[in-house]
């Protein structure tokens, strides 16, 4: 006999991981269809699963070739799939009930904050509509841009095909293309080499960052706390990461020394965009020496910034570690950026997520090195480009084992989704005062 009871609502980072999965499961079926793919042989089911994960939490890691594997049809399920988890499945729910006029109640609003990480719900729905005029125009001046460079080598409606596929791809940090060997072919090109990161920096900047600076354009001194540590650390990423792909690739006969200065810069300063976290590349990866590499590796694992189409820890997380590591080096109390002080429990929340992610990519590298069988620098840029949700591998992706794919297909789910939103998805934990604190007590570290 029923208790008459009703089960508890889902939370919060319960119907966004919900989402996720049924966008994901939807894009499989769709992938496994016989006309989805060029030759009418259906694809295994864990290679449509990796292919929708992929796409759906815009990482761009492909075991199938997207171009030469995939119908017109498969490619349009694609895009739309890397454009609903870039943009985010309450932002495009949204959208749909702005468009049949449905008015959006508190319980969404609340789901639209969280997976916006928004500090209010004042203004949400306005933000909400300002995100996506602002995504689908820059994406359709993208698009138009890069038509008009791919123009030059394909027929008209096949280049404005290609200049909308990567423009929406590049934006939304998806990093899947239409060529062979993704955008190689144009490292000298200075349209592409421009145009694509620029979409890629948007893109990965956090849509609270564009609303905010566009809002107080006039008044930069008025930015909030969080736009300045997004700006700042992403400005010191993107000119150390050009620095050192410059330096340590300059005389590389596979990468930069082919390659005269202009076109050196632009290709070093491309791929100091697209680990954060958009998967393209004009060089090619499996060429890059073992320090580029390294440095690589660590720019995944930052990615881009938060409400934003990119993966990784996130540029304000890394700005709130740096604040913090400084404030104790310095001996202050209280950690500080920009004459404010940051709250105790951004920094452990920040703390958290690092190491939260550093456990997971230990994890998925140690497992893969047991089920695998390959080189250690080639499993750690897989399982890091994974939960980082980048794209770029060392080309193992396409010879990894059933177990060795179900491991990634999980590995970018996470990281899309983020390790403490997939906890509170598991087991919603309500914060609470403690009714007593233990006694204090000191021990030795360092």
């Amino acid at each position: 006999m029923a208790d008459g009871r009703q089960a508890a609502p889902l939370n919060a980072a319960q119907v966004l991981t919900l989402g996720f999965v049924i966008a994901i499961l939807l894009g499989t079926v769709l992938l496994s269809f016989p006309f989805a793919v060029e030759d009418g042989q259906p694809l295994r089911f864990v290679d449509a699963l990796f292919t929708a994960t992929s796409a759906v939490c815009v990482t761009g890691l492909t075991v199938v070739d997207t171009a030469g594997r995939f119908s017109l049809f498969g490619e349009l399920v694609i895009l739309t799939l890397f454009q609903v988890g870039g943009l985010g499945i309450m932002t495009m729910s949204t959208m749909i009930a702005l468009l049949t006029g449905k008015r959006l109640g508190l319980r969404e609003r609340l789901l639209i904050q969280k997976s916006m990480g928004h500090f209010s719900l004042e203004g949400l729905v306005r933000l909400t509509k300002s995100i996506i005029i602002m995504a689908f125009a820059i994406e359709a001046l993208g698009a138009l841009l890069l038509a008009a460079r791919f123009s030059r080598d394909f027929p008209l409606g096949r280049a404005l095909y290609l200049g909308l596929f990567h423009s929406v791809s590049a934006f939304n940090n998806a990093g899947f293309d239409l060529f062979h060997n993704s955008l190689e072919r144009y490292v000298a090109d200075p349209l592409v080499s421009l145009v694509v990161p620029a979409l890629i920096i948007l893109g990965g900047i956090g849509f609270t960052v564009v609303a905010d600076i566009h809002q107080r354009r006039s008044q930069p001194f008025r930015w909030s706390l969080h736009t300045k540590i997004v700006l700042m650390v992403s400005l010191a990423l993107l000119v150390l990461g050009t620095i050192v792909v410059l330096f340590v690739e300059w005389n590389n006969p596979h990468t930069l020394g082919k390659l005269g200065v202009v076109e050196k810069l632009m290709a070093s300063f491309f791929h100091s965009v697209t680990p954060r976290t958009a998967g393209f590349n004009t060089l090619p990866t499996g060429q890059l020496r073992s320090a580029t590499l390294l440095f690589t590796i660590f720019l995944m694992f930052v990615g881009g910034s938060p409400a934003s189409t990119a993966g990784g820890i996130k540029t304000s997380t890394l700005g709130a570690i740096l604040a913090s590591t400084w404030a104790t080096l310095t001996g202050k109390d209280e950690v500080e950026a920009y004459s404010r002080r940051l709250e105790r429990d951004i920094v452990d929340r920040s703390l958290a997520i690092a190491f939260v992610t550093l456990a997971v990519i230990t994890l998925v590298t140690f497992t893969l090195l047991v089920t695998e069988g390959q080189p250690l620098m080639a499993v750690l840029f897989e399982a890091t480009s994974a939960f980082g949700t980048v794209g770029l591998s060392l080309g193992i992706t396409d010879q990894l084992t059933t177990v060795g794919r179900t491991v990634i297909i999980m590995t970018m789910f996470i990281g899309r989704l983020g390790p403490l939103v997939l906890a509170g998805a598991i087991a919603s934990v309500q914060q609470r005062k403690q009714r007593f604190r233990h006694p204090a007590e000191r021990i030795i570290v360092g």
